[in-house]
This record gives C-alpha cells, structure tokens and sequence, in this order.
C-alpha cells in the first residue's frame, strides 16, 4: 500500500466512524464528543441557516462535517448539473436539489461506503429523485468532461493528498463557463511536528495548504476568476477544542500550548472560480 493509500484509507475510516457517532470533525467548533453537542450545530456553525436545515432530513443536517456552505449566494439555477466533491450524508446535494429542480441534476461522489449509504438514504428520504451519488475519488472522478454547471465542495479537498489532481479534475467536469464553489480549510505556517500527525490531517489541519497555493493551485488548473469570498478564522479555544479531541491521548496535555502557536493561522475560506467559455 502506497502512502497516498494509507492517507485515503485512514480518511475513510475516520469519516466512517464519524457517521457512526464515533468522532471525526473539520468545524473546530464542534468537535469532540457528538453526544455533548446539539444536534445540527456543525452546520448551523458552517453558515446553514435555519430555513434551509428546516427543509432536510434530519439525519443529514446532523451528519454535516463541513466548514463552510458552498451554496451560500451562488447562482445555482434551474435544470443544472452540479457536481459535489466529497458528498458526504448529502446535506449540499439535497440544498442543490431544490435549486435544480426536477430538470436538473445534482451528483455526489465519494469514496466512503458508510457515507454513499447515507446520502442516498437521506436522498430517498427527501424524495430527491435528481441526486444520484456515485462512489469514486475525487483526484479522479467518474463524471464525463465538460458536464457540469456547477462543482461545490465543503471541507473534502484539504483531505486530498494530491490537491493538484483535484483542481485539474474540476476543470475537466467544468462546462466551458462553468463555476465551482469551495468551502475548505486553509492554514498559514503550520509548524511541521504537527503536519506529521495523521489524526490531525483527518481532521482537515494538517493536510491543508495556505491560501495563495490554494488559489495558485485552481489558477494552474486552468480556472479564471478565483478569488476567495468569505472567511472564518478558527481562534484559540476553537483549535484548542479541536486539538483536544484529535491529538492521541499522550499529547492532549499539550493541546492549549500548541493552539497557542497556530491561533489565527487556521481558517475556513470559501473560494470560487469559473472555466473559461
């Protein structure tokens, strides 16, 4: 096994636990125990407002690991194709559903088992017939070139560990004139002791990459108009919760004294970007 399959397989089983109730956050401000945090609070702390979660399964608001919503004021329109990296229980492919509508369609994909349950549960749940959830990786995804309207993600492609292959294949599903819409992680100066610690890359820190090569890396892709339009930065007590709950239990001691050295250099952005027409 490859150490990119060891990172991927890792992530899996992280994310498999999480849907389970057992862990796994990228929202500093929700990690931890779940059984201690109100159910939904993940993406009410994401941007999700009430009149939105109000529409949805409740299993899928509950199970929302994102940092950000990547539908938030984006022109999605009806009888678009839209197209959800990392797609997790399906809260985004069932908020893009509505704005398809029925002559639209909205794919999700993901490399999960436990999540592609989910979503399509909470899919058939909501009477979402226009979401249909393929699994697959999205350094390389099963979606034919030059289909889609729209590419949103929420805090999936700083767990990549080949970010570049991302970028290149939202290019690729990208109608000409097409856009995409992120929400994810970025950090600026991690220290690198931290960057070696596996549960801390699960939770979407320790993967990241800073924000210029964020939006370098879309620019290289062969995307215009990148540019980011809103962000959250993460303050101390968030990373130290988050540090607490992720580090192995013979380094949570240290979870307030590292939070110190990285206050203010974690962050969620939302990032968008257009194909050329």
């Amino acid at each position: 096994m490859t150490a990119i399959d060891k990172i991927r397989e890792s992530v899996s089983r992280t994310y498999t636990n999480a849907v389970r109730g057992r862990g796994g956050c990228c929202v500093p401000t929700c990690c931890g125990d779940r059984t201690t945090v109100p159910k939904g609070e993940a993406a009410r702390v994401a941007g999700y407002g009430e009149d939105e979660l109000g529409s949805l399964p409740a299993d899928a608001v509950e199970n929302a690991f994102g940092c950000g919503n990547p539908l938030s004021f984006i022109g999605v329109r009806d009888g678009d194709v839209v197209v959800d990296l990392g797609s997790g229980a399906g809260i985004d492919l069932l908020l893009a559903s509505e704005r398809v509508g029925a002559s639209g369609k909205v794919i999700g994909v993901d490399m999960t088992d436990a999540m592609i349950e989910r979503a399509r549960a909470n899919a058939a749940d909501a009477g979402a017939d226009n979401v249909e959830v393929r699994k697959g990786l999205i350094e390389d995804l099963p979606i034919e070139d030059g289909s889609a309207d729209w590419v949103i993600s929420n805090c999936v492609i700083s767990l990549s560990p080949e970010k570049q292959r991302v970028f290149a294949e939202i290019a690729r599903v990208l109608k000409p004139g097409g856009h995409a819409s992120i929400s994810d992680i970025v950090v600026e100066d991690l220290p690198d002791d931290l960057r070696k610690l596996q549960s801390l890359y699960d939770s979407c820190i320790a993967g990241t990459i800073d924000e210029s090569s964020y939006l370098a890396g879309l620019r290289a892709a062969g995307l215009t108009d990148v540019e980011v339009v809103d962000r959250l930065v993460y303050d101390r007590d968030q990373i130290a919760r988050l540090l607490g709950s992720e580090l192995p239990e013979p380094m949570r001691g240290f979870a307030d004294s590292i939070a110190d050295r990285v206050a203010g250099k974690v962050w969620s952005a939302r990032v968008t970007a257009a194909k050329p027409d």
